[in-house]
């Protein structure tokens, strides 16, 4: 790994810095050594649940400080992009997810839908339903919130999700993600969602413009070879795949892309950037 080229990092978060709330072992150590080195970071991550507020008090007890501009959810990529791409007078928005969507979305000025607000075309109704439904992980998901949002994506609605994971690593293992809403709405609707998060490259474009950094100059840090090194191939990024979540070296003989580089863990990158430190 030449650091002399890089520049910055995105880094993703679970399954590489922690598994549900125990950290991986070395996570201070890594932080440490960005610091030391002066190596800007962005913690992007697909998980849409938490705010930006609760990622930094979780680091906080895990014993690491970050700021604000450190940390980037496709929650927050996703009303940021909705923002910028959906007509103004179209601010309607029925949410299957926890704060950390509801949240972004009601500061970048939407106005969220509750359960059965819906148009009804035959009784004259269209002003009660949403202009668009956004799915994130939901640990609350219900059957009334699915109906919801089948009766608006079918009245009209645009159907977006903030990612398409079908599963998420915790501390008990892997459990059902975003993906598997997503693919029950799109049985129901016969709508594709437009997924924000990676692998599209939106995330990673928004976290290249927070760091002031080039794609070729700007290395990504996952543990999931269909979203975060996927995602930086499509980003025009290299990247690092770490052998602590999801993927496996074996999984990466069935793909036709690549990482740059495989690590065991974040223990295995902070030696690397130790070394370069001592070189200097």
């Amino acid at each position: 790994m030449d650091l002399e080229t890089i520049d910055g990092f995105i880094i993703d978060m679970d399954g590489v810095l922690w598994h549900g709330n125990n950290p991986i072992d070395g996570l201070v150590d890594f932080f440490d050594a960005l610091r030391e080195l002066a190596i800007p970071f962005v913690l992007a991550t697909n998980n849409a649940s938490l705010t930006q507020q609760q990622y930094i008090d979780k680091l906080l007890k895990m014993g690491v400080n970050v700021v604000v501009d450190e940390i980037l959810t496709s929650s927050m990529a996703t009303a940021s992009y909705l923002a910028k791409h959906q007509d103004g007078d179209k601010k309607r928005v029925f949410v299957i997810g926890e704060d950390g969507l509801r949240l972004p979305l009601i500061e970048q000025g939407f106005i969220l839908t509750e359960l059965y607000q819906v148009n009804q075309a035959e009784k004259d109704i269209t002003d009660q339903g949403a202009d668009i439904v956004v799915s994130g992980l939901d640990r609350k998901l219900t059957w009334d919130k699915l109906a919801t949002a089948t009766l608006n994506i079918k009245a009209g609605a645009k159907f977006y999700a903030t990612n398409a994971d079908t599963t998420l690593p915790t501390e008990l293992g892997e459990v059902m993600g975003n993906g598997g809403t997503i693919a029950a709405l799109e049985a129901a609707t016969g709508v594709k969602a437009i997924s924000i998060g990676k692998p599209e490259p939106i995330l990673y474009q928004q976290a290249l413009q927070t760091l002031k950094t080039q794609a070729e100059n700007t290395v990504a840090i996952g543990d999931r070879l269909d979203t975060d090194i996927l995602g930086a191939v499509n980003a025009g990024m290299r990247s690092i795949l770490v052998l602590t979540g999801v993927s496996s070296e074996q999984d990466i003989k069935d793909v036709d892309y690549q990482p740059t580089w495989i690590m065991d863990d974040i223990r295995a990158i902070t030696d690397k950037l130790t070394a370069f430190g001592e070189m200097k």
